[in-house]
């Protein structure tokens, strides 16, 4: 159950956990523990085991990434420079902006986290074209 160990003038208690038995499930929620410094019985209850999903937790949220779909631009590492010529490490992040496009061959907008410079080539060589090359399917959304 417990064990002392000793380490120079420091002595440290380690409780175990006691095995359980198998008679009913009240007698496996009680435990008890037992100190060799002077005898002293601690009892404690054991939570059941809750199970993995909970129907009222909050299902995890993707995060948005500073990525952009279309082009694949992320964020630049720069340094900022000071007048004393001191530079600091910072991050020059893609100019992405959330824009409804119209999908003609879905006859439908489509509502798109996209950088500027993508918006651009959109509007050069259409929606369809430039989503087939970046791979996106835009029936999902």
């Amino acid at each position: 159950m417990a064990t002392l160990a000793t380490l120079g003038t420091t002595s440290l208690l380690r409780f175990n956990k006691p095995e359980t038995l198998k008679a009913s499930p009240s007698s496996q929620l009680l435990g008890s523990l037992t100190s060799q410094l002077g005898g002293i019985k601690i009892s404690y209850v054991a939570a059941p085991a809750k199970p993995l999903t909970s129907p009222f937790s909050p299902a995890l949220q993707p995060v948005a990434r500073r990525i952009c779909p279309f082009t694949g631009k992320k964020a630049n590492k720069a340094n900022h420079v000071s007048f004393s010529n001191h530079k600091t490490k910072k991050l020059q992040f893609v100019n992405l902006q959330y824009k409804k496009v119209w999908w003609e061959a879905g006859k439908r907008y489509v509502k798109l986290r996209l950088s500027t410079k993508a918006l651009k080539t959109i509007e050069k060589n259409g929606l369809d074209a430039v989503a087939k090359k970046a791979g996106i399917d835009l029936r999902k959304e």
